[in-house]
């Protein structure tokens, strides 16, 4: 059996103090939840957030990571720099950096070998936009992202993926639970053809399009489902509380 994970993508919102007073509020709400829960916070959030998590059941996740170890990358931020205030998940690739900030399959890929190496779980996104949907091509931009992201990685079972349809990110627009579902299959199925069956059977996949408090209970309880990046109802402590006990 997989163990579902949730965790919160805060994006570019909450500052530090915010930030406390938010994983405050949601720690006691989740402190028996049946799934790995984590939050993954902005950069300058990170020192606070990690001591306001001490003692808790909820890991720490950063929203990006560089793949040098260190060197004149104004802005970035090593993996080093994310062990030392405790991080444990980092996301990469997330359809955000691809569309604003140039993020290519090429550098997903360079970013979680490094991830990988420094002993971080990478939260690897995959998705398509609604054009390609559209147009029958949600299955090649799916096996091209992960063929070319994931190439070299060693162990699968090491990464989580999560597969967030462009289309539905921010849009109020959700995937049914039926195709997310299937879609999610397939991505299984690639995994398998790259890696092994038993890695890809073993390898959590989240849905990443809208989850919210009304309606993860329909997506988890999707066979192929094993969680949720959540975006917005991460910021509220109620709603990211219900979506992470999801079964109960």
């Amino acid at each position: 059996m997989r163990k579902p994970i949730i965790a919160g993508n805060w994006k570019m919102n909450n500052t530090a103090s915010e930030g406390v007073a938010l994983v405050n509020a949601i720690a006691p709400l989740v402190k028996d939840a049946n799934c790995d829960v984590v939050v993954c916070v902005p950069a300058i959030d990170i020192p606070a957030v990690s001591e306001a998590l001490k003692g808790t059941n909820i890991g720490l996740g950063a929203e990006n990571v560089h793949f040098a170890e260190k060197g004149a990358y104004t802005g970035e931020i090593s993996a080093a720099m994310l062990l030392e205030y405790g991080v444990q998940y980092v996301i990469i690739g997330h359809s955000e950096r691809r569309q604003y900030f140039g993020e290519t399959d090429e550098t997903v890929n360079k970013r979680t070998l490094t991830a990988l190496k420094a002993g971080l779980t990478p939260i690897v996104c995959v998705g398509e936009s609604l054009e390609e949907r559209e147009t029958g091509k949600t299955e090649a931009v799916l096996e091209k992202q992960i063929k070319e992201g994931l190439a070299g990685v060693e162990d699968l079972t090491k990464v989580v993926i999560a597969y967030e349809p462009v289309w539905a990110i921010g849009t109020g627009k959700t995937a049914t639970a039926a195709q997310a579902n299937e879609t999610i299959g397939f991505i299984r199925k690639t995994l398998g053809e790259m890696f092994c069956p038993g890695c890809a059977a073993a390898t959590r996949i989240q849905y990443g399009g809208s989850m919210n408090a009304g309606n993860c209970k329909e997506l988890m309880a999707m066979e192929e489902i094993d969680g949720g990046l959540i975006g917005g109802a991460s910021l509220k402590a109620n709603d990211f509380a219900t979506i992470v006990n999801f079964d109960k």
